[in-house]
């Protein structure tokens, strides 16, 4: 175990631990947990008093989580000194610990400061940023069907250009690279730019793909979609989606049908020569999102813009969507404004094992210490959680009397507003009543 300078490590406690690729979870898990900046200080106690209420409620007290708490953002500042946002000890802690929580963290917009959520998805190697999106029954919704919701999005979480290339306008290193590019290269970059690199690899294609269809697989989805930009971006975006192709066929292959393969059964049955047309067996059976006959995962891909306009009008033709870093980023935020907001959007980073569950919000630093804001974010990352840990009947108690809290009209302001007839809840109220509705 490492040696920890301001960590405390939990004596009632025990570790997480890998046996034959799989996670060996005791009753007594250690979990680390970053409260997290601003609306943290509000968020976490009210998160934690539902997790533990629902693992105690589920297994009559024979389980229990052992919280460990690590520090990153302005309490890290606190902890270690002046410009220590993200100490060794909370890198070591996550690794050692394997299943780790956080709320949210304040990264300054521009100013050379790399994102913290970033640097910890970096460094700890996970890959997969898994953002799930359903529909609450109650919750307010600009959609006219938000039911046909229930998406789980797999964002590749180490390249693009969220992995931090750039070089800034007018520096010495942005002139060279624009040198390098204009005079060794024969393209034309405007000489009072900024740059940045947007790689994409085969490894982080395909370890975020393979991770997509195994959940796909052991969760009984239907389908999964490769959101990309390909048309335009043809060796990053382009590859990512033909890399991803190769791999479900190459590792996969009695899992799968390809919507082009698809479409192609589909004609030779009616009799008609198969003409690969990628996104048209829908219309064979009358524009109805269409299943396998045989049970198979559907493998499709979109291009990113028009698939912004189909998780409105045809939501439930998406069941899994894989993608790049940055079009992750984009269309898990569109996705949530349809089922009541990033209050009610949980995350997760996920590498081969070490899982690091998240709100997918902002700091908020305006409300923060109020007892305002909707927890729900990070409630529902704790679901994730308690699910990785296959503690799955607590799980779903959680995400049960979340439902039955929304549906009785107990919700905090950003619910409240938009509900007629509504009970305005605190946090810490709102943690208060789904606990009381717990089952």
């Amino acid at each position: 175990m490492p040696n920890f300078e301001r960590v405390t490590v939990p004596t009632d406690g025990n570790h997480i631990t890998i046996k034959n690729d799989k996670l060996k979870i005791p009753d007594n898990p250690i979990i680390p947990f970053i409260r997290g900046d601003g609306i943290g200080i509000d968020i976490w106690p009210a998160t934690q008093k539902v997790l533990d209420a629902a693992v105690e409620k589920a297994y009559d007290g024979k389980k229990k989580i052992a919280w460990m708490k690590i520090y990153a953002g302005d309490e890290a500042v606190e902890q270690y000194g002046e410009g220590v946002y993200l100490p060794d000890d909370t890198l070591n802690a996550i690794k050692e610990f394997i299943v780790a929580i956080k709320g949210p963290l304040t990264t300054p917009v521009g100013g050379g400061h790399r994102s913290l959520n970033v640097s910890l998805r970096q460094l700890l190697n996970l890959y997969a940023c898994i953002r799930p999106v359903k529909w609450f029954k109650g919750v307010p919704s600009p959609s006219v069907h938000p039911h046909w919701m229930d998406i789980v999005i797999f964002r590749e979480n180490t390249e693009d250009v969220y992995s931090g290339i750039e070089w800034e306008q007018g520096s010495e290193e942005v002139a060279k690279v624009i040198d390098f590019i204009n005079n060794t290269m024969g393209k034309n970059i405007r000489l009072d730019s900024g740059v940045g690199i947007k790689p994409i690899s085969i490894t982080g294609t395909k370890q975020l793909v393979r991770k997509a269809l195994k959940y796909a697989i052991a969760e009984g989805r239907k389908s999964v979609t490769f959101m990309h930009k390909g048309n335009i971006m043809k060796f990053t975006e382009g590859a990512f989606k033909d890399w991803g192709y190769e791999l479900v066929v190459q590792e996969f292959r009695d899992h799968v049908i390809t919507e082009a393969e698809l479409w192609d059964e589909a004609m030779a049955e009616d009799g008609v020569t198969p003409i690969t047309k990628p996104g048209a067996f829908t219309e064979l059976r009358g524009g109805k999102p269409a299943g396998d006959p045989n049970g198979r995962i559907i493998v499709k891909d979109r291009i990113a813009d028009s698939i912004f306009q189909q998780i409105q009008t045809r939501t439930n033709e998406y069941d899994i969507i894989c993608t790049p870093n940055l079009n992750g980023d984009y269309i898990s935020d569109a996705a949530a404004a349809m089922v009541g907001g990033l209050g009610m959007a949980p995350g997760a980073n996920i590498g081969d094992f070490v899982g690091l569950f998240e709100a997918t919000h902002g700091t908020a630093p305006k409300y923060a210490g109020q007892d305002k804001v909707n927890p729900g974010s990070l409630m529902l990352s704790g679901v994730m959680m308690l699910n990785y840990l296959d503690w799955r009947e607590a799980g779903s108690m959680v995400e049960k009397a979340i439902e039955r809290t929304i549906e009785t009209k107990h919700v905090t302001y950003d619910l409240h507003r938009q509900m007629e007839g509504a009970t305005k809840l605190s946090c810490s109220g709102y943690a208060e009543a789904i606990v009381s509705n717990m089952q």
